[in-house]
């Protein structure tokens, strides 16, 4: 069965102690304030959510924790980066048997594989489980990319349903529907680039942002879903410097400290990522300010 996967699915963040242990009730805490701002999905354990700094047996603790805590009102997966593909298809299994409703795979990490190792790192992965499966293409990030006829190529397992497209080439989205038509639920996993996704056919956006901002995250999703274009561009222009920071290398610093400044969360990361400091501090302090000064009214969402 494909899933119905549509909408805003954060990147969720995992909250850490100042000992660097998980604080999973704060991260719950949090989740819950983006469920009531109205997230139709979440991601755990994602690139914001520091993957690749937590032990498998920690993975499945958070995922156990928020399986519990969500109780099924909305679709949990979890992020599946992992060095090398068996790996990949144990952390498969055990978020399996931990109750996620869906995967977000990644290519494996490290080591940069060709198309013929990357099908195959996709391919195993997904006959790991029977769960629904997002792909998720950034190349810019991870040095891996999954082109268009990749993907017509892969078309034939059927748990790989969705992609979530971060190529930053919103040209991309039009390119797979033309070779694999529907074949694929399609995010928009760029946040400065949701609107041109949503323009393009993606029906939902993988978000960092919302994070810190889930009301007006999903002020203009709803705008967009409406066609109340002109209200929808106006939201953008508005957010547009803060989605700018979930396109660079320490977009977990920047997200966790606009999440302290709007009260939503702690800034706190695991070496080797560590707080902002001197003059980038002040220049990102200085967007999200500005941000929180001029947060639009949430006007009704109808054209």
């Amino acid at each position: 069965m494909i899933p119905n996967w549509h909408g805003v699915f954060p990147a969720a963040t995992t909250q850490f102690r100042d000992d660097e242990s998980i604080d999973i009730a704060a991260t719950l805490r949090h989740l819950e304030v983006m469920i009531r701002a109205g997230i139709h999905g979440v991601i755990m354990l994602g690139t914001v959510g520091e993957n690749m700094s937590q032990s498998i047996g920690e993975k499945v603790s958070v995922l156990e924790a928020t399986v519990a805590a969500v109780n099924k009102r909305i679709p949990v997966l979890t992020g599946v980066a992992e060095t090398t593909t068996r790996e990949a298809c144990r952390l498969a299994e055990a978020a399996a048997k931990a109750g996620v409703d869906g995967l977000m795979v990644l290519p494996a990490m490290v080591y940069k594989s060709d198309p013929r190792e990357t099908i195959l790192h996709f391919r195993t992965v997904a006959r790991a489980t029977g769960l629904p499966i997002m792909v998720y293409n950034n190349p810019p990030a991870y040095s891996v990319d999954i082109t268009p006829p990749m993907f017509a190529e892969l078309a034939d397992e059927p748990t790989l349903v969705a992609i979530k497209e971060s190529s930053e080439n919103p040209r991309r989205i039009t390119d797979i529907v033309n070779l694999c038509g529907d074949r694929y639920i399609l995010f928009c996993g760029v946040d400065d680039l949701v609107m041109e996704g949503v323009l393009l056919g993606a029906v939902g956006w993988v978000s960092g942002l919302v994070n810190a901002f889930p009301e007006e995250n999903r002020l203009l999703w709803d705008l967009m879903m409406a066609g109340n274009w002109e209200e929808a561009r106006r939201v953008y222009r508005w957010y547009m410097p803060l989605l700018h920071l979930d396109t660079h290398v320490k977009l977990v610093q920047y997200i966790k400290l606009a999440m302290t400044e709007t009260g939503l969360g702690s800034e706190k990361t695991r070496a080797p990522r560590l707080p902002l400091a001197g003059e980038e501090r002040e220049r990102v302090l200085r967007i999200i300010r500005q941000a929180i000064a001029t947060k639009p009214v949430c006007r009704a969402a109808s054209a």
